[in-house]
């Protein structure tokens, strides 16, 4: 029994690392939104009164088979809440389990057959499951698993269960605590890659790491982080390290690190972030000796590094070689996904007047929001381990990135706002940027642009559709999620993805000509990026040059802000 709660504790991180969102800086959800959804619910009720009396009559039928012992309802298989076997075994709890699942059922079933159009019902659907999920027998202090452990452990796991939600009510905003953080700390055992800062300004470090092979390709990549969550992503261990991969290919990696803004730094916008790359970049040649360099871009670091090429092609120098996209989208008319429901112009102003007023947007305040958009994986699993089970939450290292968010400045937020509610990048010139207006028809450079499948934020589609704005780029979709996608390492035996050099107009049409592959894409993208790198020469034998002498160690000290 104790095994089997070993392996529940890594499983609730595994889905949890499968459905983080890498926090999104958009728009969020708005109480008022979920209550005039609830409200629109109820005048359907009033309306269609014969439809929730069909469906209420169904639900009394299967009622009278679950309380008679015939009725065959059972969780879907994939549904980890009701895995104990006494939810099966015990006809007290199975018929409990079994009217739950019958009233969830028919509630989705009677939103499908009102009135409401298409995104209507989707609005519906989420707000019911919010409803419904919460109410899961489940999350029941009366859950088998949890009373067991209460007689194993003779009441102290509850006094365990307690003291953890007192503490998550006093440090962690009510919510349940996602990560044992006392297990990691960023430079011993996170981000540890050998490297060095070797130039800061008021936005950024930036960061060159010390070289694995005896030769290094000649043209150097640099990797742009998200703005909202720190860069070790890219480096969270030895062996779930993106940028010891490419150091072990003989890639001369360079990283952003940005700096944590706050209210002082109100004014830093898009432009604000662009000339910082561009300036990071004009360093790297420098030091390098390169005409040009390889950009990665992930998430709102994406955005930033389409913005910077655009902004390159319009005043036609070339200081970027070829892009590689993560999980990102700039074409969000094609699929905002589920928060694009709730994005109305009311709740985009709202946004934008909440963090002008703080000065700050906080990527706490976003994780909150999110953690909503799957609550069985973010928040009612950490409910039972946390509270019921009397269990500290797992230690998982992805989880302690997510949680170590950083904040958005007003004005940057307000620009992705106007990205997101204009949707400019499609359309030359509309979009200006450093003063030039954006054309990226005229971006001449090639890209490589990656997917996750069951990425919930950036939803597939909306990525492939963005990659058709590019003349030259290899779309590739992963098997996981916004942020499990990047880390699919090669030594990952589940890894797959799909390839398809065709670009059809529909997303779905792609998907259907294109080719699994087994293992990581980080392999894949290999000979797509030393391709593009140059040639080889010798490694250089100290980081920097006698203009960027080295600063200080990676991970430097606007990590720690």
């Amino acid at each position: 029994m104790t095994q089997q709660r070993e392996e529940r504790r890594r499983d609730i991180g595994t889905e949890a690392a499968e459905n983080i969102l890498g926090p999104n800086p958009i728009v969020g959800l708005c109480g008022k939104d979920l209550f005039q959804t609830a409200g629109l619910l109820a005048r359907q009720a009033l309306r269609q009164p014969h439809l929730v009396l069909a469906h209420g009559f169904t639900f009394a039928a299967e009622a009278a088979h679950i309380l008679g012992g015939t009725s065959r309802l059972a969780p879907d298989f994939r549904d980890r809440r009701f895995q104990d076997p006494t939810w099966k075994e015990n006809a007290f709890y199975r018929r409990v389990l079994q009217l739950y699942l019958s009233a969830n059922k028919e509630l989705h079933d009677w939103v499908d057959a009102t009135s409401l159009d298409s995104d209507g019902r989707k609005r519906a659907h989420f707000v019911l499951s919010l409803f419904t999920d919460a109410l899961a027998p489940s999350n029941s202090p009366l859950h088998p698993e949890a009373l067991k452990r209460v007689l194993e452990t003779g009441g102290e796991s509850a006094m365990n269960g307690l003291r953890h939600l007192l503490d998550d009510l006093r440090h962690n905003g009510g919510m349940p605590s996602q990560v044992d953080k006392s297990a990691f700390k960023v430079g011993e055992n996170l981000a540890t890659t050998s490297g060095t800062v070797v130039f800061r300004n008021e936005v950024l470090e930036l960061i060159q790491y010390h070289p694995l092979t005896r030769k290094v390709c000649a043209r150097p990549l640099l990797v742009v982080p998200p703005q909202i969550n720190k860069f070790y992503v890219f480096d969270l261990s030895p062996k779930k390290s993106l940028v010891r991969y490419l150091l072990s290919i003989g890639v001369q990696t360079f990283t952003i690190s940005w700096r944590n803004p706050t209210p002082a730094q109100r004014h830093w916008g898009l432009d604000t972030y662009v000339e910082a790359v561009e300036e990071a970049l004009d360093v790297i040649r420098d030091i390098t000796g390169s005409e040009d360099c390889n950009l990665l871009g992930a998430c709102a670091g994406a955005m930033t590094a389409i913005a910077l090429v655009g902004h390159l092609a319009a005043q036609r120098e070339r200081k970027v070689n070829a892009t590689t996209l993560l999980v990102s989208a700039f074409d969000t008319g094609s699929d905002p996904g589920l928060l694009g429901l709730f994005a109305t112009e009311e709740a985009i102003e709202g946004a934008r007047r909440h963090s002008h007023a703080q000065g700050v947007l906080d990527g706490k305040e976003m994780e909150r929001v999110f953690a909503w958009l799957r609550p069985n994986d973010l928040v009612w699993n950490y409910w039972v381990n946390n509270y019921l089970l009397g269990q500290k939450p797992p230690a998982f290292d992805v989880l302690y990135w997510n949680s170590d968010s950083t904040r958005l400045p007003a004005k940057f937020h307000g620009d992705l706002l106007t990205l997101y509610q204009q949707n400019p990048l499609p359309v030359p010139g509309k979009l200006t940027v450093c003063g030039t207006p954006i054309d990226l028809s005229q971006v001449d450079g090639d890209f490589y642009a990656v997917a996750g499948v069951t990425d919930h934020i950036v939803p597939w589609q909306s990525s492939y559709h963005s990659s058709r704005l590019l003349g030259k780029c290899e779309f590739v979709l992963s098997n996981s999620g916004h942020i499990q996608s990047i880390l699919n390492t090669p030594d990952n035996p589940k890894a797959t993805f799909f390839i398809n050099t065709e670009r059809p107009a529909s997303a779905q049409a792609w998907l259907e000509g294109a080719t699994k592959q087994n293992g990581s894409w980080w392999e894949h993208w290999k000979a797509w990026l030393l391709a593009r790198s140059g040639s080889q020469k010798a490694t250089p034998a100290s980081p920097g040059n006698s203009t960027y002498m080295p600063l200080i160690e990676a991970p430097g000290t606007y990590v720690y802000e």
